[in-house]
Parts: structure tokens; sequence; C-alpha cells
């Protein structure tokens, strides 16, 4: 029953995001994007990605036959476009296999299982078609952000980064100086998130096949539950990045500068009262939070139980993505620091829901949605003060994001004691 409404919640949910972005963005939404995909040539990461999530779910043998049959179906795609002389753009000649086998698996587990063996199958299929829509769902509602959301409030978010001394501008100059290694290195661990994520969930759920259950708690639960929340800020809060809004980033249409000045990353912003700017209807406004910093926070929190590789990967992840948004120029330091707490946050209340609301689980999940909407609001309502008073501001935005992190530690801790020592077993006493 549970699957059952989170389906229809996921399918109302997808409808109507189709529907907003035909209305207000004019473009195709995740649902036609989704179809066209079944023969045109797609976005072949997320595809296989899904497939990977979804053959946890199999054995070994029906995972090289799935996998099998996804690369043969996208050699007669790609063999087929060759012959009719169809552009295909870079990057994107394979992927329907991926697709077309998670939906044949779909046709599988209603018409040939039954009972748990169908049940778990489409679960299978729905993780990882999840994966594959949530990509484009996030794709269409950032386009939605930039045509809803003229104005853009960039000079806040600027002012009150002062507190923490524009931590965007200086590694962005140390960024800058790496060179093309360094920023190669950081682009390709940016852009390739999702495929940390994938590895993370993968060794997570390495025994479902043998099991024939999934575990209790997973990445991929929190991972969609960011996407689905997070990005309702944006229209709450659109901000679009320093580089942006004080650089090179975008000139706009119609060759319109519309940074409201070149500064970034050489010479930080001036406190100057902050007011709403306008800005293209190209630009996401998707900085606040930071959700690439809430989802590398995220896969390391579950790489935490993994083997060393894991847990050392997850930790480059994280500190490479928070170097990656803040050198790149994409965020602003107080950006990432609503990241951590909103993914705390989420965590925890994911955990909760699994575990039943009790007080520990509330209190944090409390303690953790208070946290965010104090930042949020002290950011737009207080930016003058944290920039006249870093000294002051900077040590109380860092410690209510501790706060958050060890209450997580310490709850967490709590639900998950350590393994008593094995009893002592004493002798006998007639062998004494």
């Amino acid at each position: 029953m549970l699957w059952a409404v989170a389906g229809v919640v996921a399918l109302g949910f997808l409808v109507a995001v189709e529907v907003v972005a035909r209305r207000y963005a004019g473009t195709a939404g995740p649902i036609t994007l989704q179809v066209r995909e079944v023969f045109l040539p797609p976005k072949p990461g997320p595809l296989y990605g899904g497939l990977g999530l979804m053959m946890v779910v199999l054995t070994w043998r029906e995972r090289f036959i799935a996998l099998g049959a996804a690369i043969g179906i996208d050699l007669v795609f790609v063999l087929g476009r060759w012959a009719a002389g169809a552009e295909v753009p870079e990057g994107q000649a394979f992927g329907n296999g991926a697709l077309w086998v998670m939906l044949g698996c779909a046709v599988i587990a209603v018409t040939r299982r039954t009972g748990s063996e169908r049940m778990l199958l489409l679960k299978g299929v729905g993780l990882g078609l999840l994966l594959v829509t949530g990509r484009k769902t996030g794709d269409a509602w950032l386009l939605i952000t930039s045509k809803t959301r003229p104005t853009v409030l960039d000079p806040y978010v600027a002012m009150a980064d002062h507190a923490l001394g524009n931590p965007s501008w200086a590694v962005g100059r140390a960024v800058e100086a790496t060179g093309s290694i360094g920023s190669g290195l950081l682009h390709f661990v940016y852009g390739e998130l999702a495929v940390a994520a994938v590895v993370v969930a993968l060794y997570q759920l390495r025994n479902v096949s043998t099991e024939r259950r999934f575990p209790r708690h997973h990445l991929v639960r929190t991972f969609l539950v960011i996407g689905l929340l997070g990005p309702a800020f944006y229209m709450i809060f659109p901000v679009v990045g320093p580089v942006f809004a004080y650089g090179p980033g975008a000139s706009g249409t119609g060759g319109v500068e519309w940074a409201v000045a070149n500064l970034w990353p050489h010479t930080p912003p001036p406190i100057t009262l902050p007011h709403p700017v306008p800005y293209d209807d190209i630009t996401p406004r998707n900085c606040m939070p930071s959700l690439h910093t809430a989802w590398a926070t995220a896969i390391f929190i579950h790489s935490r139980k993994g083997p060393a590789f894991l847990r050392y990967a997850g930790t480059f992840w994280l500190v490479a993505t928070l170097t990656a948004t803040l050198g790149f120029g994409y965020h602003y330091g107080v950006d990432l620091v609503a990241g951590v707490v909103f993914a705390l946050t989420v965590e925890a209340a994911v955990r909760t829901f699994d575990r039943g609301w009790d007080r520990a689980g509330i209190q944090l999940v409390a303690h953790g949605a208070a946290v965010f909407a104090a930042l949020l609001l002290s950011y737009r309502w207080l930016p003058m003060k944290m920039a006249a008073h870093p000294w002051v501001f900077g040590p109380l935005v860092l410690l209510a994001m501790l706060s958050v992190i060890y209450r997580y530690l310490r709850t967490i801790r709590g639900w998950e004691p350590l393994a008593a020592p094995a009893a002592r077993l004493e002798p006998r006493p007639e062998l004494v």
C-alpha cells in the first residue's frame, strides 16, 4: 500500500511539473522527455545508472542478459541512425537500450512474476526509472525558475557572505591558480556527482538479489527526497551565483550584460544596501540551498559504513564538491552552510520515518528545520548586519550548522549503539 501511494504521489508530481513546464516555460516536461527517449537520442548517463540500480534485484545471470540486451539494442539504434544519416548530438548515441530493458523488466514483472517476486522486480524498475525521471524533472524545474523569477536576490546573499569572508572569491582565485589540471579534476567531480551516488547505492544494495528485499534505509531514498524538496526553495529564494551575478558567467540575451558588476573572483563585492536585481530568463535560480552540497553530504554520510576505499572516496567527493561549488563561482559560502543543514535534516527525517516518529527523531528534525529557516531568514532580512559585523555573525552561522551536525551524530549514535562485548565464560566449578 505504501509503495502504491508513493507511486501515485510521484506520478501526480510529474504531471504537475509537466503542466507547469508547458504553461510557464513553454517547453516539454519530464514525462514527454522520457517518452521521447524511447526512440530519440538520450542522455546515456542517467539511463545506464538507472539500469545499474534496477539490476540489484536480478541474479548475476539475469544481470548479464539485461546488460547484453541493453548494449545490443543500443547498437541497433546507432546503426539505424547511421544508415539513415540522422544527426546525433555528441555524447547521446547510447542509452535507448537501457530504457528498453527497464521497461521490458516492468512488463515481465506484471506478466511473468507473482507475489513478492513481482513486487521486488517492480521496486527495482521503479528505483531505476526514478533516477532517470528525477534528472528530467530537475532540468525542467530549473528552466521554470528562470522563466518565473525575473529578479534574483544575489545582492542579499553576497552581503550575508561577508560574514564568512567571501569564500567563493578566495577559493575561486585558488582554483584559478591551479590551472587546467585542478580545474579539470573539479569539473569532473562536480559533473559526475550522480555516478558517485550510484556507486555508494550499489554497495548498499549489493545483497538485494540474495536476500530478496531492500535494506531498511539507503542513499537513493535520501537523494530523491533532497531532489524533490530542494528546488521548491529556488522559487522562494532565487539566486544565480557569484560567477553570474558578479562575474563573466552569463552575458544574457541580445548582448545585454545582466551581472551587477564584474568582480568575481578578484574583488569582493562592496558593502552596499542590497535589493532584488533583474536577470535573464535562461540562467537557473538554483543556489539557495546548494543541492550539490546537500547530495555530496548525503553521499559522505552513507559511505561511512562501507569499506575503507568507499569511505575515502566519499570524503574526497565531499571536499572536492565543496571546492568546486565555490571555486567555479556557482555558489556563495552561505549556500553551502544551508545545503549541509538541509541534507542532515532530510536524512534525519527519512531515518525517523523508518524507525517511527520517536521523541529524539522529532526533536532532531525540528532542530534542523528551525536552523535552516533561521539561516534563510537571516540571509534575506539581516544581510547588512551580517556584513557589518562578520566576527559576530560568521561564528554564529557556523555554530548553527555545527549544532545540527552535533545533534545528528548524537541522535544517530543513540539509535545505533555500539555492539556490546561478548560475555566472558566462567569455568564450571567442577572443572576448577
